[in-house]
């Protein structure tokens, strides 16, 4: 320091605070093994969970990543969006929601690491895979092969990321909390249809990742033969039975699908917690290093993002996190005590590869044995029965579909079928409408016609940059995705006595590539259809009037999110691509070949009447409105709902279209599409293997009706909603709603294993008296208010909706008023001792309802 000293006074502290900085940002040294990543000569068995920033919001993220590190995750896992990063090529954009080094930065306060897969493709049911559309009118472009014009672009912009990464000092190489990259993403699925053009193309992004020397390990998913050192990784429900093709490399599961996605004209989708619990189980129980929930969190399609086509605004995903940031129980807890069990684990499972042993017809454990660390996993994956196993001389009970996770070799830490963790009961509350009155106060209303302006969204072509062209013109091609919208006019002569001329007996044929169709004759609407998820495709008939002389064909087409996955996806039409003909009694006309007019988007996009600060003569303020009327604008102000809950308006009354608060677009809304009226499940076994189909629910009701308007999203005071209606439909039947928390609930055996938490804590080693039900409010602040059920004995039924059994405790309700009431968290041992006994020699549980306030 006495050197230090002679220094000036100002060289003396650039030097102390480069050595501060020094100290805080160390280079971390990222390795692998087969049975470990290795941190800093540390060898770790991690736990990681996706959110993908775009489908949140900045504000969200905090509370997001908290979550995510309470929940017991070591790392969360991200794509790089090329689309909304470079929306027009060479010009960048990293600012609010695309603000990636903000988020990584976000990880990284938790105590977070990242696995940043740049891809670029990235599939994620996001339009275009990812992709920006100027992507594709690149002279000689040919996407995901070896193709230089691609390869080219691919480069540039995953060195611009890295670069970006670099420039924040994000690697771990940096100090920071990147330890994982991906390039490409699935390709292996699809790169047979390119040939030796696509293994040559994978090589190539093998190659061209390792060189940017970001110091951290780089793999490939679901690609068998990715190159040395790249490690490759599997993505799927079940990724257990998955062996890396290279004996090296560790055992990753980079996408373990905690659920799946929504479409529109769907029924919802969900995945029972057991299995998802079971999943992991099994892939660590067979030697697996990294397990990423695919999602952790899943958020929402804000805008135009969603892909598909046909993908919802809500990509909720059953993820443990809902969509609006709060955990959702039991999955959430439950999982989290899996990773706490997993953990346990770890200094066995780093150490060793495991043995195995069987255990009879469809049960076997796994054994980590080295030196004084001994852990097991002993497996039941039969669907049905329940299993009694001996594992060293010791009896062990396994539900049907179900691990026991045994740290020491001897007990039973956790069992994936048995939840200890608490349920939540939800609701959303509706709200209604709020404006301001005149004073400034906030006023509740049902939206009153008063309430609303409105703008006409003229049919047909009414912009100057109209083109006519001969026959029919693809969509994606035409408006390079500038829009959902694009307009196809023609007109036809019709003399007297021509065959058309007879009114109703007159039909008009539509054939489209897809994804939603409007006729209007003569400005007036004259019919519809759309696709599906299933298929886009539509071909429609619908009855035309005609009358003598000139008749204007207005036909709108609209895109419902692009092609996102499978090869040569980039080539996936949308439109009107024909035939289009008129019949009659008497003969047909085909239009498909006359010259047709084109309008790319509405008129309303290019005057912006989504954006409430730039004012337009468009609107108008009347006492009435149209309601129930294709392609109508509508506008009002509202005060936004008070506290901190979460945000959703409910569409109900609308049909299809647009929805915008304050100016940002809170994405499609479609509250018409209706899912099937069968293919759901009252309740879902978790037993046996899970598929996207086996566990289904709200079959015949709209697929979405609900839709998230983050907080960050309002202001004090007044607010400003803009819709675009293109079906029709009455805007005063919306309303804005809040997700609350109504109960917590739990349902604890006496067969159940003990809290983890007790095996974890020497202290509560001691005290450690079999198992216990455990209920916390969700909010800090609030208490157990009251207990609205409690049963101990043989309770049935789900939170919200309990039933004593035949056999029940008088003294249930007493005991856990005592316990519980004006606390945030209680624990209630399920044992005959607190409760007495009302049946012996009968299994009993404990179930308890309580509300927060």
């Amino acid at each position: 320091m006495a050197a230090v000293g002679r220094l000036p006074s100002a060289a003396v502290a650039l030097l102390l605070a480069l050595l501060c900085l020094a100290g805080t940002s160390a280079a971390t040294n990222v390795t692998y093994d087969h049975r470990a990543l290795v941190i800093d000569g540390v060898r770790r068995v991690l736990v990681s969970g996706s959110i993908h920033y775009p489908r949140s919001t900045p504000d969200m993220w905090p509370g997001l990543m908290q979550k995510a590190k309470d929940g017991g995750l070591d790392m969360v896992e991200t794509y790089v969006f090329w689309d909304v990063h470079e929306p027009v090529r060479g010009q960048y954009d990293f600012e609010g929601r695309n603000d990636l080094v903000r988020f990584v930065k976000a990880a990284a306060d938790a105590g977070l690491y990242v696995h940043l897969r740049i891809g670029p493709y990235v599939c994620a049911e996001w339009n275009y895979g990812g992709f920006p559309l100027w992507l594709h009118f690149i002279p000689g472009i040919k996407f995901r092969t070896d193709n230089e014009p691609f390869k080219t672009e691919m480069q540039r912009f995953t060195e611009k990321v890295v670069a970006t990464m670099k420039g924040a000092g994000l690697y771990a190489s940096q100090g920071g909390p990147i330890i994982l990259s991906q390039i490409e993403n699935e390709y292996g699925n699809i790169d047979w249809q390119y040939g030796d053009a696509g293994k040559s193309y994978m090589r190539w992004a093998a190659g061209m990742a390792v060189a940017l020397d970001t110091g951290v390990p780089w793999v490939m998913c679901q690609q068998a033969d990715a190159p040395a050192p790249l490690i490759n990784t599997c993505n799927g429900f079940y990724c257990d039975q998955f062996t890396p093709s290279l004996p090296s490399s560790p055992k990753l599961w980079t996408e373990n699908w905690s659920g799946w996605f929504l479409s529109f004209g769907g029924a919802v989708p969900y995945r029972p917690t057991e299995d998802l619990a079971f999943a992991v189980a099994r892939f660590y129980q067979r030697g697996g290093t990294l397990q990423n929930y695919y999602m952790y969190h899943g958020g929402t399609n804000f805008g135009r993002s969603s892909g598909g086509p046909f993908i919802s605004t809500s990509y909720d995903y059953d993820a443990p996190i809902d969509e609006y940031g709060l955990v959702r129980q039991p999955k959430w807890g439950h999982l989290r005590d899996v990773h706490k069990a997993i953990k346990m684990c770890e200094p066995a499972l780093i150490a060793t590869n495991p043995s195995y042993m069987s255990l009879g017809q469809n049960a076997e454990a796994h054994v980590y044995r080295a030196g004084s660390l001994c852990a097991a996993f002993l497996a039941n994956m039969d669907e049905q029965s329940d299993k009694t196993v001996t594992f060293n001389g010791k009896a062990y009970k396994l539900p049907a579909w179900s691990v026991s996770v045994l740290p020491d070799c001897k007990n039973v830490v956790l069992n994936t079928a048995q939840i200890n963790s608490q349920v939540a009961s939800t609701q959303m509350r509706n709200l209604g409408f709020r404006t301001q009155a005149s004073d400034g106060s906030s006023v509740e209303t049902e939206l009153a016609s008063s309430t609303w302006s409105y703008a006409v969204e003229p049919v047909g072509i009414t912009k100057e940059n109209a083109m006519t062209k001969p026959g029919l013109m693809e969509q994606i091609n035409t408006t390079a995705d500038a829009s959902d919208f694009l307009w196809y006019s023609t007109s036809v002569v019709i003399k007297g006595g021509e065959l058309y001329l007879n009114g109703s007996q007159s039909n008009l044929l539509v054939n489209s590539l897809g994804h939603v169709l409007q006729v209007f004759i003569n400005g007036k609407f004259a019919g519809s259809s759309k696709g599906n998820a299933s298929s886009s495709l539509i071909s429609l008939t619908t009855p035309v009037t005609l009358v003598p002389g000139k008749n204007k064909i207005d036909l709108l087409s609209a895109t419902v999110g692009l092609t996102n996955y499978g090869a040569f996806f980039d080539l996936v039409g949308a439109g009107i691509t024909g035939p289009v003909k008129l019949t009659g009694p008497k003969g047909m006309l085909d239009l498909s070949s006359a010259d047709w007019t084109y309008q790319i988007g509405l008129r309303g996009e290019d005057l912006h009447l989504y954006n409430p600060s730039e004012a337009s003569p468009e609107w108008v303020s009347d006492n009435s409105y149209p309601t129930n009327y294709p392609l109508t604008w509508y506008k009002s102000k509202f005060t936004a709902p008070a506290g901190d809950d979460p945000v959703a308006i409910d569409f109900t009354g609308m049909g299809k279209g647009e929805a915008w608060v304050n100016g940002q677009s809170i994405g499609r809304y479609w509250p018409t599409n209706i899912s099937p009226q069968s293919g759901c499940v009252n309740s879902c076994n978790y037993r046996g293997t899970y598929s996207a189909k086996k566990c289904l629910k709200k079959c015949g009701q709209p697929s979405q009706i609900l839709y998230h308007v983050p907080r960050s999203f309002l202001q004090p005071g007044s607010n400003d909603i803009v819709l675009f209606e293109q079906f029709g439909g009455d805007p005063s039947k919306i309303s804005f709603t809040t997700k609350q928390t109504e109960s917590v609930c739990a349902h604890v055996s006496e067969d159940h294993p003990d809290q983890i938490d007790s095996w974890i804590s020497p202290q509560q080693k001691l005290q450690r008296s079999g198992p216990a039900l455990r209920l916390e409010c969700p909010k800090e602040g609030q208490v157990i208010s009251s207990i609205k059920f409690a049963s101990f004995g043989t309770p049935s039924g789900t939170c919200g909706s309990y039933s004593h059994g035949e056999c029940s405790s008088s003294q249930a309700l007493a005991v856990a008023q005592e316990a519980c009431v004006g606390v945030s968290s209680c624990s209630l041992p399920v044992s005959a001792k607190n409760f007495g006994d009302p049946c012996r020699g009968v299994t009993k549980s404990l179930v308890v309802e309580a509300a927060c306030s």
